[in-house]
């Protein structure tokens, strides 16, 4: 049986901005972090992950976690409200 995957809004929390951010501390192109998604089983494109860090994409908790892992970060830190 195929469950929809709950999607997680990004109207209050800039998890895209975060994720963004986090990605170039680390020094990581878009298309290096979906690719090591992708190995890890995670659904993922380089240009789904570029409506995620605009904003304009929803995120999956699949690939919130998959991000997670991937960046070696904390959902804190993904999930950090705007300055």
């Amino acid at each position: 049986m195929w469950v929809r995957e709950q999607k997680i809004k990004q109207d209050a929390i800039p998890i895209g901005a975060n994720i963004r951010r986090i990605r170039m501390e680390r020094k990581l192109g878009q298309a290096e972090l979906a690719r090591r998604l992708q190995l890890a089983g995670v659904e993922m494109t380089r240009e789904t992950l570029v409506k995620i860090e605009r904003g304009i994409q929803h995120i999956t908790a699949s690939q919130l976690r998959g991000i997670r892992d991937a960046l070696e970060t904390t959902y804190d830190e993904l999930l950090k409200e705007a300055p």
